[in-house]
């Protein structure tokens, strides 16, 4: 009879080493189709909603960076005592403010620096005067726009006719005498390379595309390597059905088709610049490395399904006996976890039942926990936890059974045990726990718990039981911890 019942057996785990190859290997593969379709999904969302939001904040975080130096620059040339007092006196030596404008310009490493006064309407700059500002004239239309301001200061991007109409990032700041009277603009001017520079940089740091567009839709700069070639997103293949909602402040994320390949684009307006970034990425860079990691998922997959089969008959038996171990025991202090107290406390309940023999129940926890991990770190936290638990059975009878409740929290069954002998290995586990110096790191750490213990009565539930001992565990707690109250 056991000879045939072990034949049976071995047919049976090699019928079940069948359906594990089966399994197997269908759910590899439909968990590698599955993935690599979450996986695209999620690469979708992963760019459109994280990674070229943060490039963006991240370049925006660089030219908000590069810009604070030369509006402190052009604030203080607004407030300095110098420049006013030079106008209130009648502009009259031409050369110390043509000095100073350029002294402001090496010292701080500005591309320009510049003023121009409300009463004479002179254009002064580093290398002497420029001209005269004219109301009629197109390109002197900024000054009289920062005349009119509220704010004391503006950052715009201007051709500079002192270096040839470079495109040059100014920032105009208003000038005010003694009295707030308005007597001119002061300000320096940076060269948009810094800004040609950053772009280039985050384009081989984050292998993204990145480009700015003005408010009428125009690319003003755009990577060396961005393959951005139009002159405006009004003309770009794909952006340009889209290219008049953006304009209109419609900053966000959007996707079009440029050149055969799916383009997701973060676009953010830049108020101070007045200027859009765009920050893209082809999607289908991104999916070729995905396809790959397929393609190398089903390979590992089918070799470890092989192996798996090899080594099953083998480890069958030794990997349910672990099973069933990590199921009920609990991994940090080696006690029985929730689960096999579940079962154990069921089991007890139906025999006090039965028999009319009493039990009781007994839950405890650490004082002050958090200060423990507060002090010596949650490792050290952690060796407490399971040295209190060592402690516990180490005071208990063979008989009792001692989990890990959750946390800091223990639960301790106490067969055939009523409540004065409960209150006794209560109290032995108290006094052990206070006793004892757990040395973690050469560090000796001092700690105590708080007990509640209820005896089970007839007719009693397991919610019924715990929740008098629960109750008896705040008691402790509430009268000063360390100590053993009854429910």
């Amino acid at each position: 009879m056991l000879k045939s019942l072990r034949v049976g057996e071995v047919v049976d785990k090699r019928r079940l080493i069948a359906l594990l190859g089966a399994l197997l290997i269908s759910g590899f593969l439909a968990t590698s189709l599955l993935g690599y379709i979450v996986a695209r999904s999620s690469m979708h969302d992963a760019i459109v909603a994280t990674e070229l939001p943060l490039t963006s904040d991240n370049i925006y975080s660089e030219i908000q960076h590069d810009l604070i130096r030369p509006i402190f620059v052009s604030s203080m040339m607004a407030n300095d005592t110098f420049l006013r007092d030079w106008v209130l006196n009648g502009e009259r030596d031409v050369d110390s403010v043509t000095r100073y404008l350029n002294e402001i310009k090496s010292r701080y490493g500005a591309f320009t620096a510049f003023f121009i006064s409300e009463h004479t309407r002179v254009y002064y700059h580093a290398d002497g005067i420029l001209k005269v500002i004219q109301e009629d004239e197109p390109r002197d239309v900024w000054y009289f726009r920062v005349r009119q301001m509220v704010e004391p200061y503006e950052i715009n991007v201007d051709p500079d006719m002192a270096h040839n109409d470079a495109m040059t990032i100014f920032i105009n700041y208003r000038v005010q005498d003694y009295n707030s009277n308005y007597i001119g603009v002061a300000g320096v001017g940076l060269t948009v390379s810094a800004v040609q520079q950053l772009i280039n940089d985050y384009q081989k740091k984050y292998g993204r595309i990145v480009y700015f567009v003005d408010h009428e839709g125009k690319i003003i700069f755009s990577g060396n390597d961005s393959g951005v070639s139009e002159a405006s997103i009004q003309v770009r293949e794909g952006m340009k059905d889209f290219a008049a909602e953006m304009l209109a402040g419609k900053t966000g994320d959007y996707q079009y088709d440029y050149k055969g390949h799916t383009h997701l684009a973060n676009v953010r307006y830049i108020p101070d610049l007045k200027w859009f970034l765009v920050v893209e990425k082809a999607e289908d860079e991104a999916l070729a490395k995905i396809r790959q990691t397929l393609y190398t998922n089903l390979a590992i997959s089918f070799l470890v399904s092989l192996l798996i089969l090899a080594a099953a008959t083998y480890t069958v038996n030794s990997y349910q006996r672990r099973l069933e171990l990590m199921a009920t025991t609990d991994k940090l202090t080696g006690l029985a976890n929730r689960q096999a107290y579940d079962l154990l406390m069921a089991q007890a309940m139906k025999d006090a039942q039965r028999s009319g023999e009493t039990m009781s129940l007994v839950l405890f926890d650490i004082d002050n926990f958090k200060t423990v991990n507060d002090r010596y770190g949650h490792l050290a936290g952690d060796y407490v936890i399971s040295q209190v638990g060592e402690i516990a059975k180490a005071n208990l009878r063979a008989s009792d059974i001692v989990c890990r409740w959750g946390g800091e929290e223990y639960i301790v069954l106490l067969n055939k045990c009523n409540e004065a002998d409960a209150l006794h290995l209560a109290e032995k586990m108290r006094l052990a726990i206070a006793d004892a110096s757990i040395v973690y790191q050469d560090k000796a750490i001092k700690t105590s718990a708080s007990f509640g213990l209820a005896q089970y009565r007839p007719g009693d539930t397991h919610d019924a039981l715990l929740s008098r001992a629960d109750h008896a565990l705040y008691a402790a707690k509430d009268a000063g911890r360390n100590q053993v109250k009854v429910g």
